[in-house]
């Protein structure tokens, strides 16, 4: 190793940097936040130092660097813009053993400043030896959506009962093995969720019965519109995580890639009138594999509680006493729209947006036609592909007029993303003779006129293909 890692406790240790820009501003924030009792030196500051030294956070030299200033320190940081005074700041360190880092010069550095990934009391740094530090930060940007901010509490609630752990596992393995069923599931969810007081109780009780089997949870997870960067944090580390998976047919394969690669899979997709599993079966297939102790992924697309039935999956879970959690993802509305260049409200063209669903769970339509064929407004279906024909022309028949705008977006987000735009009176026949098939999304309104001047999205000569009508 060139540079061996460390952490180093700087609280009330009296620390130096030599500099007043915008690079001394940087050092020094990061000083500070670890309790450094510091000091700058430089003949002016940037702004914000000149602040922190006026509040007295830190103590202001006016003027040139002199060696007498490293007498009695712990630690320095050279941070001008004349490489001959930081070599000397580092010569001059070096003679009198304290350590010292020169900005974008490794070489003459005794340590060198990592990216770092605040999580206090746990702390992750990384560093390329001071050779491509935009490289190290792009690691730690990784790490940063892997790494929630809740882990700093759970580090801090591990803290408290350390001691309590210890006397009552004995054995290292153990309690090696106990803190492993605590550190990941419901009582650690619950802690980074801020439920600490449930947490404290959970965790007491498991000390004294000595470490009982892990309590399973289910996560109703929103798998978004279908691109994998659309995902959220806390999904990504959902899915690295579950024993099991339960996904449906809304589900893109590409996400599918992302889960834990031991994890089992379950497919339970639906579509009209043909159901892998009924919703029945599924709601109680949830509760069998969390009382096995698993997590539980129930992955959907888009959103959980945007027609994706969590509602009734989860009210089947409360009644069963079984821990659950709801990840919202971006609905497949929203991500369909906005990869399609059609914004759901504009001021010119409407202001409201309304979601509905194709068809009930018997098949019929049944909506609020009064409603949603008032003017200046955008209205989304969802699960309209079968019934795309009767839809239109209901539109039509309840006071759209024919020529109204509408498309059909498949596999919104995704390279596979198609649109088709017409009208009310032309959709169906372009949805057909062009093969738009489930998952698609059907948008009516004005908006749409905008999808030949707004879409931007192209990835490939064969991707995201916009079809406007003749």
């Amino acid at each position: 190793m060139e540079f061996f890692p460390i952490f180093l406790k700087l609280r009330q240790q009296r620390c130096l940097v030599v500099g007043g820009g915008e690079v001394a501003l940087r050092k020094t924030r990061l000083l500070l936040a670890a309790g450094a009792s510091l000091r700058v030196v430089a003949p002016e500051l940037a702004p914000e130092l000149a602040d922190l030294a006026e509040s007295g956070e830190l103590e202001y030299v006016s003027g040139r660097y002199s060696p007498a200033l490293l007498d009695g320190l712990r630690l320095v940081v050279a941070a001008t813009d004349d490489a001959e005074v930081n070599r000397a700041v580092a010569a001059d360190a070096e003679a009198r053993g304290i350590l010292v880092n020169v900005v974008d010069d490794a070489e003459a550095s005794r340590y060198i400043s990592p990216a770092i990934i605040d999580r206090s009391p746990l702390m992750v740094a990384v560093a390329s030896g001071g050779s491509v530090p935009v490289l190290a930060r792009s690691i730690r940007a990784r790490l940063e959506s892997l790494i929630p901010a809740g882990y700093g509490r759970l580090a801090r609630f591990g803290a408290s009962f350390r001691d309590a752990v210890k006397a009552r596992f004995p054995d290292v393995d153990a309690r090696r093995r106990f803190w492993e069923t605590v550190l990941e599931g419901p009582l650690a969810d619950a802690v980074m969720n801020g439920d600490e007081a449930a947490a404290r109780a959970e965790m007491e009780a498991r000390i004294a019965a000595g470490g009982a089997d892990r309590a399973g949870a289910v996560y109703l997870v929103g798998a978004g519109p279908g691109n994998p960067d659309l995902l959220t944090f806390r999904a990504l580390r959902l899915m690295q995580q579950a024993d099991v998976v339960l996904y449906d047919k809304l589900v893109a394969p590409e996400l599918l890639e992302l889960v834990r690669r031991d994890a089992e899979r379950i497919y339970v997709g639906k579509a009209r009138a043909n159901h892998a599993l009924p919703q029945d079966d599924i709601n109680q297939l949830l509760v069998e594999l969390a009382r096995q102790g698993k997590r539980v992924l129930r992955l959907k697309g888009g959103d959980p509680f945007t027609f994706g039935r969590g509602g009734e999956e989860i009210a089947t879970l409360a009644e069963s006493g079984v821990a659950f959690e709801v990840v919202p993802g971006i609905t497949s509305a929203s991500g369909a729209a906005a990869y399609a260049g059609i914004p759901l409200t504009h001021r010119d063209y409407a202001q409201s947006v309304t979601f509905v669903t194709g068809h009930k769970q018997d098949g019929t339509i049944d909506l609020d036609w009064q409603a949603l064929t008032r003017p200046q407004q955008t209205v989304v279906v969802y699960m309209g592909v079968s019934t795309a024909a009767e839809l239109c022309q209901a539109f039509v028949d309840n006071g759209r007029g024919a020529a109204t705008p509408a498309a059909a977006v498949e596999w919104a987000t995704t390279e596979r993303q198609r649109t088709v735009c017409g009208t009310l009176a032309t959709l169906p026949g372009l949805m057909a003779s062009h093969g738009i098939a489930s998952p698609a999304l059907i948008i009516v309104g004005e908006v749409v006129e905008l999808a030949d001047k707004l879409a931007w999205y192209r990835r490939s000569e064969n991707s995201a293909v916009t079809i406007q009508e003749d």
